[in-house]
């Protein structure tokens, strides 16, 4: 499972039928799931942003996690972030998971973050959406549970 992590100011999503979700500080999340993600992988990954410390403390170091801050999270699924640019002119998604495994995966993860008490918001799994960030920093990761798969 991959995500790409942003630390925002705010950041909201428009949706293919004009719905519109917001969020305020917090993260925005792209989340991609891969073949052989699962649900232990999903949770481990959730687990490991909440505690992630990429919130500034009083000496602007960071020091606080999105739940110490009670940030907001805003998720958007994002089945590229498998794919491999290299493979010829046209991206190869294949190490992507089919679209049924995908959305069930992205739904537990939603979850397990709203387990956490923060404000979740997210857009619609596999449409095309506009999705709008201030980032803070730019403050940037990429992600993988398991390391380096």
């Amino acid at each position: 499972m991959r995500c790409i992590l942003q630390r925002v100011n705010s950041a909201g999503v428009t949706l293919p039928g004009g719905e519109r979700r917001e969020i305020s500080r917090g993260l925005l999340i792209y989340l991609g799931v891969g073949q052989r993600d699962d649900t232990a992988r999903a949770r481990r990954l959730c687990d490991n942003i909440l505690g992630l410390r990429i919130f500034p403390n009083s000496e602007s170091k960071f020091d606080q996690s999105v739940m110490d801050v009670k940030g907001e999270v805003l998720v958007i699924s994002q089945f590229t972030i498998y794919g491999d640019p290299w493979a010829g002119r046209r991206p190869d998604f294949t190490a992507a998971a089919a679209p049924e495994p995908a959305k069930k995966l992205y739904e537990e993860f939603v979850e397990f973050l709203k387990l956490s008490g923060l404000t979740v918001k997210t857009g619609e799994f596999a449409a095309h959406m506009l999705v709008e960030s201030v980032n803070a920093g730019p403050v940037t990761f990429y992600m993988e549970w398991p390391p380096g798969e």
